[in-house]
């Protein structure tokens, strides 16, 4: 697996051990050295997948839907290396934060929109994106990568996490897992998935492309 273009491995704090990195300014005081952030996988499912060298399809520079932004602490890394991000996060106070990230990143695009209902936000994001990032503990996971499909390219790619405690507490996550990829099939091919842990328990990370 190689990493995108503007993701690199670097050393921090003089330690010798190297962290994934990007270029930008700080946004949640992570460590910082000669302008490169740590990106820690522990705090970002998508750092997880590429730790794990799984095959996202990004490679640098394209234009990216991201959903679940939150505060900002992951999409703010995809906005250091893609092209125009356009991050969806549906609570004002962690909008309010990513608002302030991307202050430094003209290329960052927060929208205060439920991902759940893409017509919302379909006269703002541009069609045929490259890839929709996904990242929201909401019970639907699967419906939300699905209805927001139309988003995508021919050739682009879906690189979500899904969290099985989102969907019901009460099961063996490995069968909610089984339920997600079933309920994925309807608008997607699924090309690689991987558990997230150590980094993150009771996730899966999924990449596919749109059918």
């Amino acid at each position: 697996m190689s990493l995108p273009d503007g993701v690199e491995r670097r050393a921090f704090d003089g330690s010798e051990e190297e962290w994934l990195a990007t270029q930008g300014e700080p946004a949640y005081g992570e460590p910082v050295a000669d302008g490169w952030r740590r990106w820690n996988p522990n705090r970002s499912k998508l750092g997880a997948m590429f730790e794990h060298e799984m095959e996202t399809g990004l490679a640098g520079g394209e234009t990216v839907l991201y959903l679940g932004a939150a505060n900002g602490t992951t999409v703010s890394h995809v906005a250091d290396f893609a092209g125009p991000t356009y991050a969806v996060e549906f609570a004002p106070r962690p909008v309010r934060d990513l608002l302030d990230v991307a202050e430094s990143r003209p290329r960052l695009f927060p929208l205060l929109k439920d991902a759940r209902k893409p017509e919302t936000y379909a006269h703002v994001v541009e069609a045929d994106v490259d890839a929709v990032v996904q990242d929201v503990a909401t019970r639907g996971q699967a419906r939300v990568a699905t209805e927001n499909a139309e988003f995508l390219a021919d050739d682009g790619r879906l690189v979500a996490a899904f969290k099985a405690r989102s969907e019901d507490v009460t099961r063996d996550p490995a069968d909610v897992f089984d339920d997600v990829l079933a309920d994925l099939e309807s608008a997607y091919e699924v090309l690689e998935t991987q558990r997230l842990e150590p980094y993150h328990a009771d996730h899966l990370g999924v990449v596919a492309r749109p059918k």
